[in-house]
């Protein structure tokens, strides 16, 4: 089985945390942090930056690296690295997703998570780790 390796956006504002819904594909519908693969050469930061600019017209900072996610799929083995950002730019226009929200920590259970975002939710919740202190 192949292993995808993607990085991830938790962008947030305060205790707030963005969740996109993925608009095409079998995972049409279910909710996750945006980002994308790496490609050939490229740092986690540089994947999760470069992929907030082409999905959705927007400059991101990277705060830090929270923790990897890893995740089985049907058809492959997904390592998903997870960076704690804040909007820089932009706002955020929806290109691959066909619905977004801000999310207060009571709401992260009210959504269909794709399963790696999903348990990357369960790992933020332990940890608070996108709170201001």
């Amino acid at each position: 089985m192949r292993t995808v390796r993607v990085s991830a956006a938790v962008i947030h504002d305060g205790s707030l945390i963005w969740a996109a819904r993925r608009a095409r594909g079998k995972a049409a519908g279910q909710w996750e942090f945006p980002g994308g693969k790496r490609e050939e050469g490229e740092s986690g930061e540089e994947t999760v930056i470069r992929e907030i600019r082409e999905e959705l017209d927007s400059d991101i900072s990277v705060e830090k690296f929270l923790f990897t996610i890893s995740c089985g799929y049907p058809d492959f083995f997904l390592v998903m690295d997870c960076f704690l950002c804040r909007l820089e730019g932009g706002s955020l226009t929806l290109k691959e997703h066909d619905a977004a929200r801000w999310l207060r920590p009571d709401e992260l259970d009210d959504i269909d998570w794709m399963p790696a975002d999903a348990l990357a939710v369960r790992r933020l919740k332990e940890t608070m780790a996108w709170q201001q202190e």
